[in-house]
């Protein structure tokens, strides 16, 4: 086998089994190479993976080669890490990284460790979760943080989701909120839109054209960017009638279900209040079921208390840093600041709204001690219900070259380290995945 020897730090051992390590040939095809660990990525830290610091790979995860780029590894009769260059079965042919896209309900703790070729594009917009091999299974450095089964696509047969799209072609035929979900859940796989014509758990109503924000890892707009979209951004405001009879039909099937405005297909929800504010009076003139959810960035602080005081039961608020300077350089706002942000937590806090922040986490990043102290510092002063923990899907090397630019970053304190920390010091705060159903 080709290899080169890295710059990176040469780990300790740890005192449990290592993961084989995996690499993936030009063809997609996964091969382990034995005499080798698996090595996970924590910023500047890279350390062989262990079946002490992972876990079973949850079911509904997915693998992923990286162009591109080179497999870090570790060589156990050495102790060094290593870069390898080759097939190790067939020399001369390139291998690539392999990374997990883990399943809903877990975030990860280690990335895949690997290094760029001089011709590497930004990656695609996913997270890409460390993995190795063990005893006949694939592991991988997660933690789970929500053990509701909302998106197990097990749960969401396809025969009975084409039966509920039929259903609803006949009760709604005119409606274009409807039509709309058809394509996110039969040709996107979306969960959410699947949920929907399911009848169980939570439903989106994806309602904005535009959005305020030009987030690196936007899912549904990239301008001048390499990067593809995941899925194509909703190209109308539904009427308030529109979402009014999706909510309720909604909340009619699932009395305790969930209905949410901030979806991955749309901008920002705040931008399309004046359908979504008469859409929450219609729907609570009709019934006191179910809870009316809103995932944004909650850059307007009047809208915000106004959808509050029409019905709005929960907020949740993405955000990738408490650090004014960090927050700005992923989510790049325009016309807003990171004061309005706070000042719209402060007004849903005082109407009794439940307010959850979307955090978007990076290992080596969202765990390094300046990341910690700010989240600490707002939770103090504002006392949120939930953090909904989530995968930032972007490009790694990138975004820490994006926040080194801007901020400080000390040795990362481990992913697991951060939420400890965080459970002891804040013993009320929830910790989740999903949007809950507060009725």
């Amino acid at each position: 086998m080709t290899k080169k020897r890295t710059t990176h730090r040469t780990p300790s051992r740890v005192p449990a089994a290592y993961l084989t390590a995996l690499v993936a040939n030009a063809n997609g095809e996964i091969l382990d190479l034995e005499g080798y660990a698996a090595v996970g990525m924590d910023g500047p830290i890279l350390a062989p993976l262990s079946t002490r610091t992972t876990r079973r790979m949850p079911h509904g995860s997915e693998f992923m080669f990286l162009p591109d780029r080179r497999p870090v590894v570790y060589d156990l009769e050495t102790g060094d890490l290593v870069t390898v260059l080759e097939n190790p079965f067939a020399p001369g042919e390139p291998v690539f990284p392999l990374a997990a896209f883990n399943s809903p309900g877990y975030i990860i703790t280690q990335l895949c460790a690997y290094e760029e070729t001089e011709t590497a594009d930004l990656l695609p917009l996913f997270s890409y979760g460390a993995v190795g091999w063990h005893a006949g299974h694939f592991f991988s450095a997660v933690q789970q943080v929500d053990k509701e089964r909302r998106q197990d696509l097990r749960l969401m047969p396809m025969d009975k989701v084409q039966g509920g799209v039929g259903h609803f072609q006949k009760e709604m035929p005119a409606n274009r909120l409807r039509r709309h979900l058809e394509k996110c859940a039969l040709e996107y796989g979306c969960p959410a839109a699947k949920n929907f014509f399911i009848g169980r758990c939570e439903a989106p109503l994806p309602t904005s054209p535009a959005c305020n924000a030009r987030c690196l890892g936007c899912l549904s707009l990239q301008k001048d960017s390499p990067i593809p979209c995941s899925q194509d951004r909703i190209d109308f405001m539904p009427t308030p009638e529109e979402i009014a009879e999706l909510a309720l039909a909604h909340f009619e099937r699932v009395p305790e279900g969930v209905v949410s405005f901030g979806q991955g297909c749309e901008g920002d929800p705040l931008l399309a209040a004046a359908s979504i504010e008469p859409a929450i009076r219609l729907i609570r003139q009709k019934t006191d079921r179910g809870t009316i959810n809103l995932n944004t960035n909650a850059s307007l602080p009047d809208t915000v208390a106004a959808l509050f005081d029409a019905g709005l039961d929960s907020m949740r608020v993405s955000i990738n840093s408490l650090r004014e300077a960090c927050y700005n350089a992923y989510f790049r706002p325009r016309g807003y600041t990171f004061a309005d942000i706070m000042h719209s937590i402060d007004m849903a806090l005082a109407r009794g709204g439940h307010v959850a922040l979307n955090y978007l986490n990076l290992p080596g990043f969202t765990d390094t001690p300046e990341e910690y102290e700010a989240l600490a510092a707002f939770l103090t002063e504002r006392p949120i219900h939930l953090i909904q923990w989530r995968n930032l899907n972007y490009d790694p090397l990138d975004y820490y070259a994006v926040m080194d630019e801007v901020a400080t970053h000390s040795r990362p304190i481990a992913v697991k380290t951060l939420l400890r920390k965080i459970r002891r010091r804040f013993p009320d705060l929830k910790h989740g995945y999903f949007n809950p159903a507060l009725k």
